[in-house]
């Protein structure tokens, strides 16, 4: 017995798989938000999170 033998079954099941179409992937931002509700921390969190944003797309383009 080689030194492999123990991982025969479980590297022949990366091939088959399934991958999930770029259509239904998420951004992960499904929730509900009611700006009438917010306080001051809610608001400042969302500010920092899209200028996160635009960082993260400004580093993507480069």
């Amino acid at each position: 017995m080689g030194r492999a033998h123990g991982h025969k079954t479980r590297d022949r099941n990366k091939g088959s798989l399934p991958q999930v179409p770029k259509k239904l992937k998420s951004d992960g931002l499904d929730v509900e938000f009611d700006r009438d509700l917010a306080d001051h921390d809610d608001l400042e969190a969302m500010a920092r999170s899209k200028a996160a944003d635009q960082r993260a797309r400004n580093r993507q383009k480069r």
